[in-house]
């Protein structure tokens, strides 16, 4: 069916546009769609001559498209105040066709049909559908309209306006005292707009008495039964020039009628075969009472048939098809079905994860209910009743769930499982990545999810101007950066419903060299410990080194590091300009670490933070590699370290033992009850140097707990990553002169 309208003013009568064999047709059912047969065209048209039109090859099709404008009739229209009455745009022949269009009218409720008009034209009822208003449907201008008082039979023309209208639209309020009708439109296509009112009172010249109706029966193809009613109705006599009142035209008798067959329409699970013959489908099995039926009791058995709604039959065949009264079997439970109220897969935790249970078949009072959440909870219950509304349970941690659902009765068992992932909102998640990467060699890059025990997660990862991104369910991925430069990553945290992220950068090099800082003590008074802060405070650093160095800025990068005391780590990268690069070497960044170097340690290098607030920077360590470089040649540089690590060590030790006999070697220490040492750097600083108990330090668990934008400098392996945290808290270089990268 592609189009259907509802015919007004009778119950039960439809007419519907079909596509039959590529082919639309028009049909029409007098049962509500039980039944349905093509239109009888006219016998003669508009000038009298026959029609030759058999059925089905020949039939007459309609228009029946609603008009959505409220100032145009629409291409079909009929009224609750004038029964029976139709007027349709269409036209006779195979199929539907908008060419050759004519309008047409029924008064019978769509039996037989009359042509009106062999063009289109726009049809008003007036008078509560006893006159009919028409005006040509047409782009050109316009001044006649018609009227007619015999239902189409004949039309009256009359002169609406002195100058052709060009007409946009009409309203008609059926039913109102005074026959008013209201036409507006323009003369030209520049003029303003025209409203014309008709009034048609001086042609009705009177009201309505009981000499001016006839009454007329609704038939069905010659049955006077229509939706198991025998109707007569009662209407204006044609010619009578007289006013109707809203209740002139209606029902004048209505008895119920037989039943019949075509007062019965096949049941759920049923399907027509032939004329009447209503047979199961395949996949409904007539003999399976309802779920609700428990044994002892009794249901009706449905005979495959059912009265249409709102047909009004008696008697007759309705004894033979009204569904027969059985006892309810005793059947297995089959079809468990286990689900979420919303049918969705996840759930809250602390939440509460509603279920339901449904069974296909079974005794739904006499069939024991297991359900187990998975989490070592579950319940029992001895029939359907107590969880019709479903069954309530909060989940106390993260994960997925295996919730199985078992229902049993003498006769059998079933059982149905459904896996929940029990989810815990995600808050924060913090992207740890170093600041400065080697090209070419992996970086292992991590995501801390805050809060930690979230069951399942997942993470969408993008490197860079990647579209697509990398999906793994691990929290941590290791990548590689082919090119130089600064580059993005973000990480996205999925978890049900909820999706965070977070955005770093990366400086990738050749190669860079990087010193810890320590500041005077002051400073700590003063640190919010907040991103902001940590971020111009690493601004002020690097302008104060340029200032004082002339070292390039783009050469200088400066992370302060969260918690207290307050340090910081240095970066020196290679120039960004590649002709400088070629010219230079490792050994000029060499120089430039040693300017750094001397100017860090001659206290050069301070800032104000607030008036009466001078902060000194320090160097506190070297790191453990203090050239990084991607290239293969630096191995000898690197055992030359090892080698020189390995002496230091030696020497330093040496002096510890024979520290008593060497006088002009000086250590302060100081015991205590808990016997802290004090540790004081052999790198030649001023007095001010800041110094520090290990009793101050933080514990490297607690330490890498801090805050979750703390950022990961470098790479540690081994016991070096232990010593990490160590690293980072002190303020004065170790006598090896070793300095640690933070992870």
């Amino acid at each position: 069916i592609i189009e259907i309208y509802t015919i007004s003013g009778i119950k039960g009568i439809f007419l519907a546009n079909k596509k039959v064999d590529d082919q639309v047709k028009t049909y029409i059912t007098y049962n509500k769609g039980r039944d349905w047969r093509l239109l009888q065209a006219p016998d003669v048209d508009l000038r009298g001559s026959p029609v030759h039109c058999l059925l089905p090859f020949c039939s007459l099709h309609l228009h029946l498209q609603i008009s959505e404008n409220p100032y145009s009739s629409g291409r079909i229209s009929s009224k609750e105040t004038a029964p029976g009455l139709v007027v349709a745009t269409g036209n006779i022949g195979p199929e539907l066709s908008y060419t050759d269009i004519s309008v047409f009218i029924s008064s019978d409720g769509g039996n037989t049909w009359r042509q009106i008009f062999d063009e289109e034209y726009n049809v008003w009822f007036l008078d509560w559908g006893g006159a009919l208003v028409a005006m040509k449907h047409t782009p050109l201008p316009v001044r006649h309209l018609w009227v007619s008082f015999d239902e189409g039979h004949s039309w009256d023309k009359y002169g609406f306006t002195s100058l052709p209208l060009f007409v946009d639209g009409a309203l008609v309020e059926a039913g109102v005292e005074t026959q008013i009708m209201t036409v507006f439109g323009h003369f030209s296509l520049r003029s303003e707009w025209q409203l014309v009112k008709v009034d048609y009172k001086s042609i009705f010249s009177r009201r309505c008495n009981k000499e001016d109706f006839q009454t007329w029966h609704l038939l069905n193809q010659g049955e006077p039964c229509v939706m198991g009613e025998r109707k007569i109705f009662k209407k204006r006599k044609p010619g009578a020039q007289c006013a109707l009142s809203r209740d002139a035209s209606g029902t004048v008798v209505s008895e119920p009628c037989v039943c019949a067959d075509w007062d019965f329409e096949c049941d759920y699970g049923y399907e027509r075969h032939g004329e009447s013959q209503c047979v199961p489908a395949f996949w409904y099995n007539p003999a399976s009472p309802s779920k609700d039926c428990s044994l002892g009791q009794s249901y009706l058995n449905s005979t495959g048939y059912r009265r249409i709604v709102s047909n009004n039959c008696t008697d007759g065949l309705r004894e033979k098809y009204t569904a027969k009264a059985q006892m309810c079997p005793g059947k297995a439970p089959h079809g468990l079905h286990v689900a979420t109220t919303d049918g969705r897969l996840v759930a809250e935790q602390g939440h509460n994860a509603t279920f339901i249970i449904l069974m296909e078949e079974g005794d739904l009072q006499r069939t024991n209910i297991q359900l187990d959440f998975g989490d070592g909870i579950a319940v029992s219950y001895a029939n359907f009743s107590p969880i019709e509304d479903g069954i309530k349970h909060v989940y106390k941690s993260a994960g997925i769930f295996q919730v199985t659902a078992y229902a049993e009765n003498n006769l059998g068992s079933d059982t149905a499982v459904l896996f929940l992932h029990v989810v815990c909102p995600v808050e924060h998640v913090h992207l740890r990545v170093p600041f400065v990467a080697i090209r070419n060699k992996e970086v292992n890059i991590s995501a801390v999810v805050w809060p930690s025990q979230l069951g399942t997660l997942t993470y969408f990862w993008w490197f860079g101007n990647s579209t697509k991104p990398l999906i793994t369910l691990d929290s941590s991925i290791s990548f590689t950066f082919l090119a130089e430069g600064t580059n993005t990553i973000t990480v996205q945290v999925a978890a049900g419903n909820a999706l965070i992220q977070d955005t770093k950068d990366i400086a990738v090099h050749e190669y860079f060299q990087s010193q810890l800082l320590s500041f005077s003590p002051n400073l700590d008074y003063h640190n919010p410990d907040i991103p902001e802060w940590r971020q111009d405070i690493g601004n002020v650093i690097k302008r104060a080194l340029v200032k004082v160095t002339s070292v390039p800025e783009e050469q200088i990068l400066v992370a302060v590091f969260p918690g207290l005391p307050t340090s910081a780590e240095l970066f020196i990268l290679p120039p960004k300009n590649l002709t400088e690069r070629r010219k230079g070497n490792e050994g000029d960044l060499e120089q430039i670490v040693e300017t750094l170097f001397n100017a860090l340690n001659q206290n050069l290098v301070q800032f104000e933070l607030k008036p009466g607030v001078q902060v000194i920077v320090y160097v506190t360590q070297l790191t453990l590699a203090p050239l990084v470089d991607s290239s293969a040649g630096h191995s000898s540089s690197a055992m030359l370290m090892l080698l020189s690590v390995v002496f230091v060590g030696l020497a330093v030790f040496l002096i510890y033992k024979f520290k008593r006999k060497i006088p002009w070697i000086n250590i302060y220490a100081q015991v205590q009850h808990d016997k802290e040492q004090e540790m004081i750097g052999s790198v030649s600083q001023s007095e001010n140097a800041p110094k520090i108990t290990l009793s101050d330090f933080t514990e490297p668990e607690e330490l890498l707990d801090k805050e979750l934008d703390s950022r990961v400098i470098g790479t540690c392996a081994g016991i070096t990553k232990l010593l990490c945290p160590l690293s980072s808290k002190l303020k004065s270089v170790s006598p090896l002169g070793l300095s640690f990268r933070q992870d």
